[in-house]
């Protein structure tokens, strides 16, 4: 039943393209995709280093291209409105979650909304 379950997300997510939200075939796990202001290789260190300390984060990915978050979490001990909660507290957008403004002054420059990729 498990290995009908994964071939089932496989082919679903290959004919409507990656989910925002997806389970894990165990139900132990859930991942998320969360847009964010991130603009360079700094912004991409930086929240793939402080969200893997989030309570339950297996895994954390940053598409530096498309400035999408990719979060693998253990379903219980987190959710993407708490993980889009400590992505604004680094300073970054998060979906609809504008930055806290604080801070995103203290990011450096090139990091800031409005800089341009480098």
């Amino acid at each position: 039943m498990k290995i009908f379950k994964f071939l089932l997300v496989v082919v679903m997510s290959h004919l409507f393209g990656y989910a925002s939200v997806a389970q894990d075939v165990d139900g132990k796990a859930e991942k998320v995709e969360i847009k964010t202001s991130a603009i360079c290789g700094m912004c991409k260190d930086r929240l793939e280093k402080n969200i893997a300390f989030e309570k339950g984060v297996k895994s954390v990915t940053l598409n530096e291209e498309t400035k999408v978050l990719t979060i693998e979490f253990k379903t219980g001990k987190n959710s993407k409105d708490k993980l889009k909660k400590a992505i604004t507290k680094l300073g970054y957008d998060a979906d609809d979650l504008p930055a806290d403004q604080k801070a995103h002054d203290r990011l450096p420059a090139c990091c800031q909304k409005g800089s341009e990729p480098h």
